[in-house]
Order: C-alpha cells, then sequence, then structure tokens
C-alpha cells in the first residue's frame, strides 16, 4: 500500500487580485479534469483566493469541499536580499551569485543559519508550517520519527493539496531532508502543474517519502 500526495500549484495567478486570470481559469479547468478522475481521500486548500479559485472547478466537478489550512498559504517569510538596497523580498528570487556564496544553503540543518534568515525568523515559520504538516500526516497514520515516518495505520489514500510554489517546496524539503534553499532555486512548479509524491514502504511500519 502506498499513500499518495499531489501538491497542485495554483493556476496562472492575477496577484492584484488574488485570483487567476483568464488563462488560468482554463487551467483550473483542464486541471479538474485530471483531479476528479482520481479517487481522493481529502482534499486541503490555501486560504488564498488563487488556491481557492483553482481548487473550485474540480471541487464542484466532484461535488466535494476542501479543508482550508492557514498554513498552506504562501510561505510569505520575507528578506533583505543583498542586491536589492534592503528591499524585502520571497527567499526563493535570490540571484545565483549571491545565494550560492554560503555553503549553509545547501545543509538541511543550517540553512536557516544565514543571517538574513535568522532577522526574518525562517526557520521558526518552516517548523510551524511542517509542524501542522505532520500533524495532518499522523491523522492519516503517518507519524514523523527523525528523518523517516512510521506507519500507525497502512493505507492507500490520495492526499490533495492546492497550494503554491514556495510552499511546496518546503514540504517537498521536509520530506526529503534537505534544505528549501536547494529545491526554492532549483525546482520550477509551473501553474497548475501536480508534484506527486508516494510513500515507499520496502519494511513493514517504515514509510519514507519519493
Amino acid at each position: 500500500q502506498k499513500m499518495k500526495l499531489l501538491f497542485i500549484r495554483h493556476g496562472d495567478p492575477d496577484y492584484t487580485i488574488d485570483s487567476l486570470t483568464e488563462k488560468g481559469w482554463k487551467e483550473a479547468e483542464f486541471l479538474s479534469e485530471k483531479i476528479a478522475a482520481l479517487d481522493v481521500r481529502d482534499f486541503y486548500v490555501s486560504p488564498l483566493g488563487r488556491a481557492k479559485d483553482t481548487a473550485s472547478c474540480t471541487l464542484k466537478k466532484t461535488g466535494r469541499t476542501a479543508t482550508e489550512c492557514e498554513w498552506l498559504r504562501e510561505f510569505d517569510v520575507q528578506i533583505r536580499r543583498p542586491d536589492r538596497n534592503g528591499d524585502k523580498i520571497i527567499p526563493w528570487d535570490w540571484l545565483p551569485q549571491d545565494w550560492t556564496m554560503d555553503e549553509r544553503f545547501y545543509q538541511y540543518d543550517h540553512w536557516f543559519e544565514n543571517e538574513r534568515l535568522q532577522k526574518a525568523d525562517a526557520k521558526g515559520y518552516y517548523d510551524y508550517v511542517t509542524g501542522k504538516f505532520d500533524q495532518l500526516l499522523a491523522e492519516h497514520g503517518y507519524v514523523r520519527e527523525g528523518h523517516y515516518y512510521r506507519v500507525t495505520k497502512a493505507n492507500d489514500d490520495t492526499l490533495v493539496f492546492f497550494c503554491h510554489f514556495g510552499l511546496e517546496c518546503v514540504l517537498l524539503s521536509h520530506l526529503m531532508s534537505v534544505s528549501p534553499m536547494v529545491l526554492w532555486h532549483g525546482l520550477c512548479a509551473a501553474p497548475s502543474s501536480v508534484t506527486t509524491v508516494n510513500t515507499e514502504e520496502r519494511r513493514e511500519g517504515i514509510a519514507s517519502f519519493r
């Protein structure tokens, strides 16, 4: 049995109204045809409009509702980027010639020690988000122990999360025990894209996510 997690980035956004562009609504509708065909145990959605609007097409088509989770909102910690004269900006938009100079960014246990991230308390918010995520996984039978999960109730449930790129990278970094800074700058999730993660349970009672 394998539990499946689907992380869905919202459709093409109109940030000025926190919703979707015309293209984004079309993406959400096409997406809904795929997701509606799946056997989904539970839907979860960010409280932000662009994610809720993306989810709305699938929920309407399936006659379902989604649990709104505050911690699924975009990871809105802001840092003062070195080249922006002190302007605060999202942490996944650093220039490579700047962030790659700090070797701590490549390490799961040290990425948050960078002085700019410390001032923004990035680790504090990271721990809050991943703590809520682990609480949800535990409710579904997977309890975090160190860098893997103890299976208390094996299942093949599919959970769908309508969320955001930065937040998705945070959750993936936690599941894989890697620095979110590496994923923020090394991955790309296009609007309405779906990232699928499965549990791998090679020994009964022990799971990792791939």
